[in-house]
């Protein structure tokens, strides 16, 4: 996985699998000048004792997340010092360029930016301030000089263009005020700074430790999806095998009788829609998605799952454990007579949806006496004749000594796991090869499992397909800051399918960041 100096080299800020699949190719050019370098003498470092000892034994989040932030994750054993004047190009996923194209463009960039070092003419920057020939006129730029009492000073110089690609120049070492490429070189034996670094794992110096296997999971988490490092603790404890209830099984046996369920039927000629009112609840466990299903031997049965963690986080223990008394759940739906939240599927006499939003009103942002979130869910049906009314309920558990500190609607299906960076674009030669023209991108699930999806099933039935969105709506480890959790969903309709949309919150729990409240 990327670490952070590629990362900054790009401007790559979120998650590596987001990363990866917004970009299509990535290069660069530039010129380095070491001036000396410094490195550990010693061939095999050996950690101390008391870093040693502080490696958590359990996979305890709390104790992980802050040896990551006291010792870091990676141990530096060499520095070059000098300067380096670097244009990087990232090349957008829409971006309809093929890569000679973009190596040409980038070479176009590099000579105009660097032939001061032959000629002594202005770099690309003063040039067009001098109105002479541009590279292209779709292209802007901007400048911004970065300066921190944590980190060396460095100049970024930002060009975008029309056709979604990104092209950075930056410059480390030397005067940064200076723009002139020629001018500039003369100043970096006065102004050296750190221009490369070799890192070495720490899990790597941690063999026969014991708990580094967790050490090394927890890391690499934290590599993968970049949390904030105030939310890695809260990040780590929601790292639970999710599963989806009721479980998706094959059934054995004789051929058992379908149940008898309330239908919904969309125009006079249009096939029925079965409806499962089958209750799905997970208990104390975090619910993280939400998904409409076509049931049955002849998949015409619409139900609904439940996206949980498979037990429950250390964090949640003291708030949510069986021996903490909670209460009754609570089964919360819409108003039956508030017509105004009613949609139609397809014709306007026939089925109907309620798209009203199901939430608990006892659950405020900020409210410290506890709060309710959801820990099962049903389909219902209004029966008014021909014009039946598709609704939803959600089952509601308190979480007593827990506030909401923030809350959001999401209409975005969940992701699919992407490759890694490095092995999706490579870095050798000019620009990496994306495929021949026409090439579809296609994300790649890291999924080991016989079925990475779910267990093979009849095909649904098109007829019915066409009026259900059975896109899973969940929020993971790629959601920043990764531990959200659903405390409200509602049915909707659009381009004529069923769908559903979640409401989604992180808690504050006693002892935590507090954060901004915000709804």
């Amino acid at each position: 996985m990327p670490l952070g100096l590629f990362n900054n080299m790009y401007s790559f800020s979120g998650p590596w699998q987001a990363d990866a699949n917004a970009t299509k190719g990535l290069a660069l050019d530039g010129w380095f000048i070491t001036l000396y370098s410094l490195q550990i003498t010693r061939s095999s470092p050996v950690l101390i004792e008391d870093v040693k000892k502080a490696v958590p034994t359990i996979w305890d989040p709390k104790a992980l997340a802050s040896f990551i932030e006291k010792y870091g994750t990676h141990i530096v054993v060499s520095v070059k010092v000098g300067g380096k004047d670097v244009i990087y190009v990232r090349q957008h996923q829409t971006s309809p360029l093929q890569p000679p194209e973009v190596a040409k463009l980038m070479q176009k960039f590099a000579d105009q930016r660097f032939q001061s070092v032959s000629n002594g003419t202005t770099s690309f920057e003063t040039r067009e301030r001098a109105g002479k020939e541009k590279v292209s006129d779709s292209y802007s730029a901007t400048s911004v000089t970065r300066r921190s009492p944590l980190e060396p000073t460095y100049t970024t110089t930002r060009v975008k263009s029309k056709e979604d690609v990104e092209i950075i120049c930056r410059r480390r070492g030397g005067n940064d005020m200076v723009e002139n490429h020629h001018d500039w070189v003369a100043t970096v034996p006065d102004s050296p700074d750190i221009i490369a670094m070799t890192f070495v794992p720490i899990n790597a110096l941690l063999n026969g430790v014991a708990g580094s296997g967790f050490l090394s999971h927890a890391v690499n988490l934290y590599l993968r999806y970049k949390p904030p490092i105030e939310e890695l603790q809260y990040f780590l404890e929601y790292q639970i095998p999710k599963q989806w209830s009721p479980v998706f099984d094959l059934p054995l046996g004789p051929p058992r009788k379908e149940p008898v369920c309330p239908s919904l039927q969309f125009s006079l000629m249009g096939p029925k829609l079965y409806v499962s009112t089958s209750q799905v609840s997970v208990g104390r466990r975090p619910v993280t998605g939400l998904r409409l299903f076509l049931e049955g031997k002849k998949c015409n049965r619409l139900a609904i799952h439940l996206q949980h963690l498979s037990s429950l986080p250390k964090i949640l223990q003291p708030y949510w454990d069986t021996h903490v008394s909670i209460g009754a759940p609570v089964w919360k739906e819409p108003e039956e007579q508030d017509s105004r939240w009613f949609e139609p599927v397809q014709w306007k006499n026939f089925s109907h949806v309620s798209t009203a939003p199901v939430e608990n009103s006892d659950s405020w942002v900020g409210e410290a006496s506890g709060t309710f979130v959801v820990t099962g869910a049903q389909l219902q049906v209004w029966n008014f004749g021909m014009k039946n009314v598709l609704f939803l309920r959600l089952l509601y558990s308190k979480v007593p000594g827990c506030s909401i500190r923030r809350s959001l609607w999401d209409h975005t299906p969940a992701a699919v796991a992407k490759s890694g960076l490095l092995r999706t674009f490579g870095l050798s030669g000019p620009f990496p090869p994306t495929g021949p023209p026409g090439t579809k991108h296609v994300p790649i699930n890291q999924n080991s499992a016989i079925f990475p999806g779910a267990p093979k099933r009849p095909a649904p039935n098109p007829k019915l397909l066409k009026y259900v969105d059975m896109t899973e709506m969940t929020k993971g480890a790629q959601d920043m800051p990764g531990h959200w959790l659903v405390t409200g969903a509602k049915l909707d309709v659009e381009t004529g399918k069923i769908s559903i949309r979640v409401k989604y919150s992180l808690l504050h729990y006693e002892g935590g960041p507090s954060g901004s409240f915000s709804s």
